[in-house]
């Protein structure tokens, strides 16, 4: 397995996790935990897939990917039906945190190797990033985080972004970049939420 595939579940199961917590925070049924677990885990790389013309749309074309996140939807339901008090903002946003910087790093490669200009490739890392926990807290009937919480979300994925690309133009071994750009992603991300850094 590759490494982008491996980041690229790593990023699903993150992003699913997100879509657990934050539907059984709003008491939904296990249709329910089912259909945000599987928006925020794809919606993102969708997006992306359709605005880069790839087909057949990434978990599509890995049908393990909807099977694992249908299973786990499964077990999740009763687990965290049982781990309810411990369910809080502060879980979503670590969750969303490592599914940004996961998605945004997946995002931005897979845009390269389309061979898209690196500011495109760049906005590609973005989308990737972002789209699935807007979809969710759409659903979940919520201003979508990146737009109300006022600290730094999407910047995190640009700044993130354009670090790999700088670390790639360089270059610096591509699976160090891969793996930097993603945790400085999600780090930055965590640091400015922890201590309120606010943009607006």
């Amino acid at each position: 397995m590759s490494l982008i595939k491996f980041l690229e579940i790593l990023a699903i199961l993150a992003g699913a996790f997100s879509g657990f917590a934050e539907a059984r925070r709003k008491r939904m049924d296990v249709v329910g935990i089912f259909t945000v677990a599987f928006i925020t885990a794809f919606g993102g790389g969708t997006l992306r897939d359709i605005l880069l013309d790839e087909r057949p749309l990434f978990w599509v074309a890995h049908q393990e990917y909807a099977i694992l996140i249908f299973l786990l939807a499964l077990v999740a339901a009763p687990a965290i039906a049982m781990m309810r008090k411990l369910i809080s903002e502060r879980l979503v946003v670590v969750a969303d945190a490592l599914g940004l910087g996961l998605f945004s790093i997946v995002g931005v490669s897979q845009a390269l190797e389309a061979g898209m200009p690196i500011f495109i490739a760049s906005m590609m890392g973005v989308i990737t990033g972002i789209f699935g926990g807007v979809l969710r807290d759409i659903v979940c009937n919520e201003i979508p985080m990146v737009l109300r919480d006022g600290r730094p979300y999407a910047i995190c994925s640009f700044a993130g972004c354009w670090m790999y690309l700088l670390m790639t133009k360089a270059g610096i071994p591509g699976d160090f970049s891969l793996w930097t750009s993603a945790l400085a992603i999600s780090l930055f991300r965590l640091v400015t939420w922890h201590r309120g850094v606010r943009i607006d």
